[in-house]
This record gives C-alpha cells, structure tokens and sequence, in this order.
C-alpha cells in the first residue's frame, strides 16, 4: 500500500495526499492582485491530483514584495479573485493554503525575466527597502533601512490582517514564510541581523519577530485550520543560521501552536557552499521530526514518484512538496499513483485517459 496516498490529518483539515504544491512565484501580478493565470496555474495542479494547493508568496504589504509583479494580499480587494480560486480548489479536492510572506531587504527587485535586478526607491516602481540592519544581500546593492520599532509594530499587524483575509478568501491553511533571506529570516539569522536591541544579538532575540508573527496569525486563525511555517533550516554559511538551531526554533514552534514545519534552506546570502542534488534537503526535515515530533514537509529536487514515496514510508517527512516538477507535469500525482499502484480520483472530464492497472 502506498504512504504517499495515505491521508493525512492536521487538525480540523484533512488532506487526501502527502503531495503539496510548494509556493512558486509567479510574478504576473499588477498591484498584487490575482488574476486568470493564478486560477489555472494552480488549479491545473489541484485537477492533477496534489493534497495542498500552496499559492506563492504573497505579500502582507506593499513593501513587502519581491518584485511589482507579486502576488498580494494587503488590501480587501485582493480578496474576491483569491476566492475564486479557493473555491475551484476545493471542487477538485484540494486543500488550499496560502503563504503570506515579507522580503525584506530582498524586495523592490525587478522579475527574473525583466533582469531580476534592484529597483531603487526613486526609480519607477521602486520602493524603499527594509530589514533587520542595514546590511545588504549583495556588495554591489544599496543597503535597506533599519526596521524602527514602530516598523516592527507593523510587520506583526500587516501579518495578522493579511491572515483575516485568507481566511475570507477561503484558504484553510496559512504557511508563513520564514525562509530563503527573506524578512524572517533575516531577523532570524546572524548573518543579516546586528541589532542590539530586544530583537537582536541572542537566539531567543532572533525569533522573536517569527513568534511574534507566529501569534499573531494564529490569534486570528481558526483553532481547527493548521499553521504552516517554512524556514530555511541552515543558512549553509559559516556564522549563519544552523540545523542546531531550526531544531531549537521547531520545539518553541510546537509550543505556539504550529503544526507543520516545511524545511528548506538558504537563499539568506548570494554565495553559498550548497550540496545541491537530489532530495539534498530531506535530512533536515527527517532530524527535525524525528528530535522534536513536529510534522515536517520535504522540498527539493525530489523528482520521481519512488523518491516521495520513500519520504513518507521511511517516516522522514510528513509531507512532500513539490516546485520544479510539478511545474513539469501538473499531473504528477495522477501518474506518481499510477506507478505506486494507489488508488486515486482522477476528474470525472478525464477519465477516459485513465491508465489501465498494472
């Protein structure tokens, strides 16, 4: 029987898989809106069979986006299209979630596409930066502003209201982005943060913003919907963020009332020493689990259906989140289920493609 079609269950919410889609940035937006690509991008993958249906990153606020093509929820007029989207997610059995998220002195870039470069705050649809310190990711950009105090405030309260509407737009599953340099983690990692204040210098400084955040959202959440958080479990870097230290953070994460750890790393510095190949990340989700008890998910370059399936069977992970190769074939589970023997709904529309079983 396969483990990767097994059911599984975090708190009120019931996913029919352990295949999620993972956040990708899409960067066709305007004013942070959703549009008609989001609703076929990504219910193309819910019609394919996926468990979670996790949209990209979407900012709490305006400065809180990578780029002037991203993905938005900062104000209520956001909410209409994303409703939408939910509701056609959920026809097709998915469970949908959202991944609210701030970048730091990583935004105000220009998309991948458009040369990905910095756009500064006097240049047309340029803003200015925020961050921890004013450090920049790149020796070659100009360094962000010092969050104040009074910019912390709001960071928390951007987080909570962009909470309050996911959930009126339908999503059952928030995850907060904690990872890949961005705001969070920046605060989270040494690297990125020299402040000397209460949200600086220590570890229990450090995530202090994370749990602040972390509360904040759940204040706001319904008891029966899961929290979701992805962090970046090691920075990769001599000095930075640590697994040590993601096992640390994961055991106070429990404690506030999340309920899944989605473990990827770096992304916190332009040039790092990583190990890329396949499933090169699994083991930071595995250790996380197996010393804390917190669910994880798994990310990165896991490719085939025998890779997600050892994940689950071998009790490394919780979950599998796929990127790249869902981006390949919206279908995987449909034919990972196939190829495990499972059994699996395919949509009433194509169910003369069906493949016979084995």
């Amino acid at each position: 029987m396969s483990q990767l079609f097994t059911p599984l269950t975090l708190r009120g919410i019931t996913f029919k898989n352990r295949i999620a889609v993972s956040p990708m940035c899409e960067y066709s937006s305007q004013d942070g809106f959703a549009n008609d690509w989001h609703l076929v991008h990504l219910g193309s993958r819910a019609v394919g069979g996926a468990g979670l249906v996790i949209t990209e990153a979407a900012a709490v606020s305006p400065e809180g986006r990578i780029t002037p093509d991203d993905l938005g929820i900062w104000e209520d007029a956001h909410v209409p299209f994303l409703k939408r989207i939910t509701d056609f997610l959920k026809s097709q059995g998915a469970v949908s979630g959202i991944q609210l998220a701030h970048a730091g002195r990583k935004a105000s870039h220009r998309s991948p596409w458009k040369g990905g470069t910095l756009i500064g705050p006097t240049e047309e649809g340029g803003w200015v930066r925020v961050a921890p310190s004013a450090l920049p990711f790149s020796g070659d950009e100009a360094a962000p502003q010092e969050l104040s105090p009074a910019g912390i405030e709001k960071v928390v309260a951007d987080f909570r209201a962009a909470a309050v509407r996911s959930l009126e737009a339908g999503f059952e599953v928030i995850e907060v982005h904690a990872a890949h340099g961005y705001l969070l983690h920046e605060f989270m990692s040494p690297l990125s943060n020299q402040r000397t204040d209460a949200y600086g210098g220590s570890f229990e400084n450090r995530i202090r913003l994370l749990l602040e955040v972390v509360e904040a959202t759940r204040s706001v959440w319904p008891a029966e919907y899961p929290l979701l958080v992805r962090i970046s479990a090691t920075d990769w870097t001599e000095g930075g963020w640590t697994a040590d230290d993601s096992v640390a953070l994961a055991r106070v994460l429990k404690e506030k009332g999340v309920d899944l750890l989605d473990c990827s790393t770096g992304g916190n510095v332009p040039v790092a020493p990583i190990p890329v190949g396949p499933m090169y990340q699994l083991p930071f989700a595995a250790r996380i689990k197996q010393e804390t008890g917190l669910p994880t998910g798994a990310v990165g370059m896991i490719t085939t259906a025998e890779e997600a399936e050892s994940i689950i069977a071998n009790h490394q992970a919780d979950m599998v989140l796929l990127a790249r190769e869902l981006l390949r074939d919206p279908y995987f589970p449909l034919h990972a289920a196939h190829e495990l023997d499972a059994e699996i709904t395919w949509p009433d529309q194509y169910l003369r493609a069906r493949p016979r079983k084995r």
